[in-house]
């Protein structure tokens, strides 16, 4: 219990707009709070360390009473520690509500610790925050051209690689497309090629759109001439052959398929 008295001090003009003045004293007490000095550092560092409902709980075995409301603000109030800039740079964005608003992370790519979140994925946001934050000598990131041109006009000489996770994840998916376009050649260890109206309409299509493209007819031309979207002309476009878009049926399992290698139920006694 420390008591404590201290000198209060009133404005007797009637225009001023403090009524009163209380002398402070260093390292004990602070305006516009009901806490020494001391005991908000022991707040603070159990909020750190529990957060909310755990820290509260923490709090009142020392005797000091905080809803968990209360922990995390003053969790919030807490400033953050300044950190230099590293030398590699992660960056990537993430969605804080899915299709309508974004934001961008940034890590050391070393040692994979946060260093900022920016509150949007805009490329004047993250041009700025690189201006900001000189010596970075490289940028990992994903294919996104926004942050390229962020990177290149904060800083010409910085290096901009591709992160191992989208380098696989991009990789990955060309080895997927490549195997689906060659579908047909793997016929002959599967189930056959579609045949029919669907396999016949589609090479009929790929070749009235190589007719048009050897003319010399531009994409959306052809897409205007045949009635087709511009994406279903470029799919057209990118296989050099109309077997290659003919894949083979994927079929799911199904109740009636044979159960190989499953014990049967069923008695093999004669009746």
């Amino acid at each position: 219990m420390i008591d404590l008295s201290v000198c209060r001090l009133y404005c007797e003009n009637l225009a001023c707009g403090k009524v009163a003045f209380v002398e402070q004293v260093p390292g004990l007490t602070r305006r516009y709070q009901r806490r020494t000095p001391a005991l908000q550092k022991v707040v603070d560092a159990v909020a750190v360390a529990l957060a909310g409902p755990a820290g509260a709980r923490l709090l009142s075995v020392l005797h000091h009473t905080l809803t968990w409301a209360s922990v995390l603000n003053c969790l919030m109030r807490i400033a953050l520690p300044a950190r230099p800039a590293p030398q590699v740079l992660g960056i990537d964005e993430f969605a804080l509500r899915k299709g309508h608003r974004y934001a961008t992370i940034l890590i050391d790519a070393e040692s994979g610790e946060r260093i900022e979140v920016l509150p949007d994925r805009k490329t004047e946001t993250v041009t700025a925050w690189l201006k900001a934050y000189p010596g970075i000598e490289v940028v990992c990131r994903d294919r996104a051209g926004g942050f390229a041109q962020a990177t290149t006009n904060a800083d010409p000489t910085i290096v901009q690689v591709c992160d191992r996770w989208h380098l696989w994840h991009g990789l990955a998916e060309a080895v997927l497309k490549e195997v689906g376009a060659h579908s047909a050649c793997r016929a002959e260890a599967g189930p056959p090629l579609r045949e029919g109206t669907r396999a016949q309409t589609t090479r009929e299509r790929w070749q009235e759109v190589y007719r048009l493209l050897d003319a010399g007819v531009g994409l959306l031309e052809c897409s205007r001439r045949l009635s087709l979207t511009l994406n279903t002309v470029k799919r057209y476009a990118r296989h050099s052959e109309p077997e290659r878009m003919v894949r083979a049926p994927h079929y799911r399992p199904t109740l009636v398929d044979p159960s190989t290698g499953r014990k049967s139920n069923v008695s093999s006694s004669p009746p």
